[in-house]
């Protein structure tokens, strides 16, 4: 019996069975699990080894190899049927197959081991999963035994990767494929995509793939290159390429290029960025991205990014010889008669231990409008109405109940219409903040918070409030007058404020408090509370250059070292009545009343007030202890805060709030109703003895919707003197859409320099037309612009009369309804593409009440894993904030 050789060592039961092997084909039970030696028994004619064979069984075709000193792999197979041809030296594998080498899985319908000539065929249903979780499909394959190389027909790869913290799949397929090494796949006539295929219908075309002649997939360099292809958008091809080569989804660093970036307007000419991304080490890396614009030349970017152990940082520089500067408004108003042209841009963090960190956000600039004029974006910088870059750097500590934050700022105007010399260099601001336990004796808890502030400024801030505005220059470019830089036409008090003052200013401030609530036996709830605060002031008065004298016209100020300290002690009382109506809710009743005791406040208007200038008297501070916004002023006198409100929760999930109170002076003088140089505290609502009524209303029918309304009512007649009122819904489960609305109103304040009322309504949507596409939308609509714009007419009219020299002004009525801001768009987005494209108009600068503003084309690409593209257009004519002197 010549194919039934024993091996030694078997036992005699094993011995009997390889006997009984006397046909050529022997056919094994279901559920057998079989060892393969990968070496054929070759002229031995040795037997096929069934699981429960001796371990001495020949090894994996590395037997002819050295000694590697590591376990040889084996190829398990389990199959429903193992059929053992020994004249063919051949295993089939057939119901549900599955072969795993190593960290390798092969599973078909059928599966031919071949093990003289170490090949692998499968058919029927063919699926290979790679130790990356990567399956390969196909109907058939020809494969090595360690399934490293071999041919492979109807092939499909489905990869999963993470991208942007979101799990994408990329798929390739293509009718025939090569297997190399298993580092690479070779793909003839293929197509990539990661967009799912259609659920009903498969053969449908995806939103997107690239077909090509020749697809290479290297899993050992990671990179993807694709020969004669071309980009399909729904089947239909929009863009061809000979060759080009991209790393695959898996890579998250890979030196090359990245995403082309299209620039086009009339000042820059018609442009691509080209950025090339250098992987320079693991923990950093380089990106060069030049700009070749055909109106300036070419503008340099380079960005170096650094992540060490403790943290990270960033550099970025650009710059540029611009070879049409005229392209630009000359100075003042733009960089017309700058050269060269650039900026210095870095952001960093580092944790010095798990309390502190450390870090700085930086921006530096050759002038104010070259990050706009050269589209280079930053996160930092804001671009609403006003226009700034704001530079810091911080130390920052937090323990379990403290808090320590030093910091200095530089900010950067990036507008026309802001003076630099007016804008202030501040540092050090340094914040500590201790919370402890109160003594036995007290309880409680004590509180303990210090600031420290500098800043310095060369000329004073001015602004006219009942008087008319006057600008420090007022250049005339191509026609037209522009007005630059407000101030005062004159300067006393009433009449002009200081948001600013000129020279260095120093402020410490500590303030130590205390306080304890108790709770008696039918709710009433006191919280007695104390503090003591103390300021000192080190002010240096800058009185030469620009308009710096003018400002003790306005107000005498305190030079050198001056301070104030102030004690206060107080209590808070409440009485919560709380009562259950069963499915009505849980109602309760609060009446609120708090009293104050504290000496006046001293050196009104002497100190300056960089800090608490935005006081707003509402609800939320109703019941502080300190209404100003800011350390430099402090509220003095002695004054109770009396309110009540009252809360329904339903079971069904209603919640209502409504609250309505008012701040009264008992003693001293009302802090409030002296005005600093800033005029704050004028037209509050606290100037009086008796404030104005604050009130809140609140409505939530249940977690998606809620209507919230606030406001100040006036105190003699309930006249509505500030108002705010919207509503904010997230209606996802009734019908796919977000919505935000708000209606705002505010009397005039004339003293604060607002002469009209003020009023508006802002309000966006989103809606999901299906859960791809989705159109949104965002207005800002200003309902008083046309007063200003009507007493602004009426100053520059008087004013050419006194002085008839050009042209005369004219009248244009912007409507009831003035739309100063809009954007509208749409867009679709998918597991594998975002499109999406927004009009957008915003308010840029004002000059003389008539806000000018720009409206922009917004069009964004995303392919995912290939990378995105976006355009921008503005389609206005020139506007002064960013410097250009044509149509774009």
């Amino acid at each position: 019996m010549s194919d039934s050789v024993v091996a030694k060592g078997r036992r005699p039961w094993q011995e009997l069975g390889l006997a009984l092997r006397k046909v050529a084909d022997i056919t094994l039970a279901t559920g057998f699990v079989a060892l393969l030696t990968a070496v054929a028994p070759a002229a031995t004619g040795g037997p096929a080894l069934a699981q429960g064979a001796p371990r001495a069984s020949a090894p994996k075709a590395d037997a002819g190899k050295p000694d590697s000193g590591k376990p040889a792999e084996r190829l398990l197979v389990e199959a429903a049927e193992l059929v053992y041809d020994n004249d063919r030296n051949t295993v089939t594998a057939r119901g549900n197959a599955e072969l795993h080498y190593g960290p390798r899985t092969l599973q078909a319908d059928r599966v031919i081991y071949d093990r003289k000539a170490s090949r692998v065929f499968a058919e029927g249903n063919v699926r290979l999963t790679e130790a990356s979780g990567a399956v390969v499909t196909g109907s058939k394959m020809e494969l090595t035994d360690d399934f490293k190389n071999g041919f492979i027909d109807a092939l499909r790869v489905q990869q999963s990767v993470q991208l942007n913290g979101q799990t994408v799949r990329t798929r390739f397929s293509a009718p025939r494929a090569e297997r190399i090494e298993g580092d690479s796949t070779s793909f003839d006539y293929g197509t990539y995509t990661a967009c799912e295929p259609c659920k009903n219908n498969p053969e449908t075309p995806p939103l997107w793939q690239i077909r090509a002649t020749k697809i290479v997939h290297n899993n050992q360099t990671h990179t993807v290159a694709f020969e004669e292809s071309t980009l399909e958008i729904g089947g239909i091809p929009v863009a061809y390429l000979p060759y080009f080569e991209t790393a695959d989804p898996t890579v998250k660093r890979k030196t090359g290029f990245l995403t082309p970036r299209f620039l086009t307007s009339t000042a820059l000419g018609s442009g691509l960025a080209t950025p090339f991304f250098v992987n320079l080490a693991p923990n950093y890396d380089l990106t060069l991205s030049p700009a070749f614009l055909s109106n300036q030349g070419v503008l340099g970017q380079a960005e170096f990014r650094h992540r060490l152990e403790t943290g990270s940082y960033n550099l970025r520089l650009s710059g540029i010889f611009q070879t049409t500067p005229s392209a630009f408004l000359p100075g003042p108003l733009g960089a017309g008669d700058r050269d060269f042209r650039g900026s210095v841009e870095s952001k960093g963090q580092f944790y010095i231990n798990d309390r502190w960190r450390t870090g700085w956000d930086v921006v530096g600039v050759t002038d104010k409008w070259f990050l706009d004029n050269y589209r280079i974006r930053n996160q930092s910088i804001t671009t609403d109405y006003f226009r700034e870059a704001v530079s810091t750097a911080y130390l920052i500590g937090q323990g379990d109940r403290s808090w320590f934050e030093a910091r200095g700022y530089y900010f950067k105007g990036l507008s026309s219409f802001d003076w630099q010399k007016e804008q202030p260099f501040v540092a050090p601001v340094i914040d500590y903040d201790k919370r402890i336990n109160g003594p036995g004796f007290l309880g409680g808890e004590v509180r303990f918070e210090a600031n420290i502030t500098s800043l310095t400024r060369q000329a004073t801030d001015f602004q006219a409030v009942q008087s008319p505005t006057a600008y420090l220059q007022t250049p005339t470019i191509n026609g037209r007058t522009y007005y630059l830089y407000e101030t005062c036409t004159s300067f006393s008090r009433g009449q002009c404020v200081i948001r600013g003052l000129a020279g260095t200013n120093t402020r410490a401030s500590a303030q130590l408090s205390w306080r304890r609530s108790f709770i008696d036996d039918v709710g009433q709830v006191f919280t007695p509370f104390a503090y003591l605060r103390t300021d000192a002031f080190f002010v240096d008065p800058r009185t030469s250059g620009y308009q710096n004298a003018l400002s003790a016209n306005i107000a005498t100020q305190d030079a050198d070292f001056s301070g104030r300290v102030l004690p206060a002690v107080g209590i808070d009382y409440r009485y919560p009545f709380v009562s259950n109506f069963g499915p009505l809710g849980v109602h309760t009743i609060e009446p609120i009343a708090q009293v104050i005791a504290r000496p006046s406040e001293t050196r009104i208007g002497r100190l300056p007030n960089e800090d608490a200038q935005s006081l707003i008297f509402d609800d939320t501070s109703l019941f502080e202890w300190d209404k100003f916004s800011g350390y430099d002023r402090v509220e003095g006198g002695m004054r109770t805060n009396l309110g009540a409100q009252y809360s329904v929760v339903t079971p069904a999930g209603w919640y209502a709030n409504v609250m309505f109170g008012e701040s009264i002076q008992i003693a001293g003088v009302n802090s409030f109703r002296r005005g600093d140089i800033a005029n704050v505290g004028l037209d509050s609502g606290l100037d009086s003895r008796a404030s104005d009524f604050v009130g809140r209303f609140q409505l939530s029918p249940n977690q998606h919707i809620t209507f919230i309304t606030r406001g100040r009512f006036d105190h003699a007649d309930l006249g509505v003197n500030r108002v705010e009122t919207g509503v904010i819904a997230r209606l996802a489960p009734f019908a796919p859409i977000d919505l935000s609305a708000f209606y705002s109103y505010y009397k005039a304040q004339p003293a604060l320099g607002f002469a009209n009322r003020r009023e508006g309504v802002t309000a966006s949507a989103t809606y999901h037309v299906t859960p791809n596409w989705f159109v949104t939308g965002s207005a800002l609509v200003d309902l008083s612009h046309y007063l200003d714009v009507r007493d602004n007419f009426q100053t520059a009219y008087a004013s050419y009369l006194a002085n008839p020299v050009g042209d005369a002004p004219v009248y244009r009525n912007p409507g009831r309804a003035y739309l100063s801001g809009m954007s509208i768009g749409g867009g679709y987005q998918d597991e594998c593409t975002t499109v999406s494209v927004n009009y957008i108009v915003s308010p840029v600068a004002a000059a003389l009440g008539t806000s000018e503003r720009n409206r922009t084309v917004l069009l964004r690409l995303e392919l995912k894993t290939l990378g995105e593209a976006d355009f921008r257009q503005n389609l206005n004519t020139a506007i002064t904030a960013d410097g250009i002197s044509t149509v774009r």
